[in-house]
């Protein structure tokens, strides 16, 4: 649900000139998807012609290689084949005026010279210290699947421990324990704020990540929901009594897993979480970011399509070889070959993608009977609030939950 990964930004480029105003550090802003991506490049001169590397500071990425780039009568053209991408563009009045384009899909792309060391991220949003609340770094051991979390407990001043405490639960992809993406730590300002509205808040690095243990190959979203369980025990343990969860994204589909099973989980809120089954969810997020593309109506449609079969497939797949079966039964019918067919087919056959497109949100919050709190934006393209909303309004009303 997603979150927009760094093989999003590869397909976007390597700079080269044929002058000596192309030497040094371009910063621009890419628009995906309503999102400002700033971008920088850094371009060097060496005896053999240009070498560059791309920042990507929002994802906390520094010093990509780029890949090919040729001048053609003052055009710098920059080609990316196994993602599909190319990059146009001139110099004019001093920035470099290009054109992104993929999959039919184009997207202007303007960048000036800047300040190597400037990154262009400010965020006057994330808390600074000193604070006026305790934190406490904790170690929390999953005795389910042995491995271990490391995490924060922010505590207010004379908390009382039987008022609220959340365990946080970040969205998909690996994260740190501020749910970092884009620049952003919203679980570090959420955090904070509640802290200063007495309420208690743990929240932890996601595993392979910060101090948290990488644990078992292939993990799914059930085995995050042991690692979320075994918060919950922590806290239980500690003496804490009103414990609640709150999950984003894909922790809006763990939080309602572990809710279900265990006792100690008091209350929810469900930020941006799924409330139909997922692959109804893709399709429709699919569809919403091909028409912030400009796809054409017809060219929608014939997604659709592409996607439900694929997506079918997966799901119904009974056989052994998964990845394999994809290419040959599925992929390469779409015309897909060579990196872009071996991407995709390891990327939909990966165990957590195929619990995924299983997953449907109904089995687990049917059986939720504590009150929930569900926020979904209304401009949001990975999530649609109207129809996900509704979905959860459905499961969770037929217990009259508040």
């Amino acid at each position: 649900m997603e979150k927009l990964k760094l093989s999003m930004l590869l397909l976007i480029f390597s700079i080269l000139g044929f002058a000596q105003d192309f030497v040094g550090s371009w910063k621009g802003n890419l628009e995906v998807m309503g999102q400002q991506l700033p971008l920088v490049f850094n371009i060097s001169k060496t005896p053999q012609g240009y070498s560059s590397t791309i920042d990507s500071p929002m994802q906390g990425a520094v010093g990509i290689p780029v890949d090919k780039t040729e001048v053609v009568s003052g055009e710098i053209i920059l080609t990316q084949s196994a993602m599909n991408a190319k990059f146009n563009g001139k110099i004019t009045d001093g920035k470099l005026n290009g054109t992104f384009s993929q999959n039919g899909m184009q997207l202007p792309l303007v960048l000036a010279k800047t300040d190597k060391n400037d990154l262009g991220l400010h965020r006057p949003q994330s808390p600074k210290p000193p604070f006026d609340y305790l934190q406490e770094e904790v170690i929390i051991k999953n005795n389910k699947q042995g491995n271990a979390l490391a995490g924060t407990l922010v505590l207010p001043k004379n908390f009382n421990k039987k008022s609220p405490v959340l365990v946080l639960i970040t969205g998909s992809g690996a994260q740190n324990r501020n749910e970092e993406l884009f620049g952003h730590q919203p679980f570090l300002v959420i955090a904070d704020d509640f802290a200063k509205k007495g309420i208690a808040t743990l929240r932890m690095d996601d595993r392979g990540v910060g101090g948290s243990e990488k644990g078992k190959e292939n993990p799914t979203s059930a085995d995050f929901a042991t690692d979320i369980d075994a918060a919950v025990e922590f806290l239980k343990s500690k003496g804490y009594q009103n414990i609640g969860l709150l999950g984003h994204s894909e922790g809006g589909m763990i939080a309602p897993i572990v809710a279900s099973q265990n006792k100690n989980v008091k209350f929810m809120v469900l930020l941006a979480a799924p409330g139909e089954p997922i692959k109804n969810l893709m399709i429709q997020q699919n569809e919403m970011i091909g028409k912030a593309a400009g796809m054409s109506e017809t060219q929608l449609e014939k997604a659709k399509e592409i996607n439900a079969k694929i997506y079918d497939f997966v799901i119904n797949y009974n056989g052994k070889d998964l990845e394999n079966d994809l290419k040959n039964q599925v992929l390469k019918s779409q015309g897909l070959s060579g990196e872009a067919l071996d991407a995709n087919a390891e990327q939909l056959a990966n165990p957590w993608m195929v619990y995924f497109l299983k997953f449907n949100p109904e089995d687990y919050l049917s059986k939720i009977i504590i009150p929930t709190f569900a926020l979904n934006g209304s401009l949001d393209m990975q999530v649609s609030a109207k129809e996900n909303l509704e979905g959860m309004r459905r499961k969770l009303f037929r217990h009259g939950i508040p």
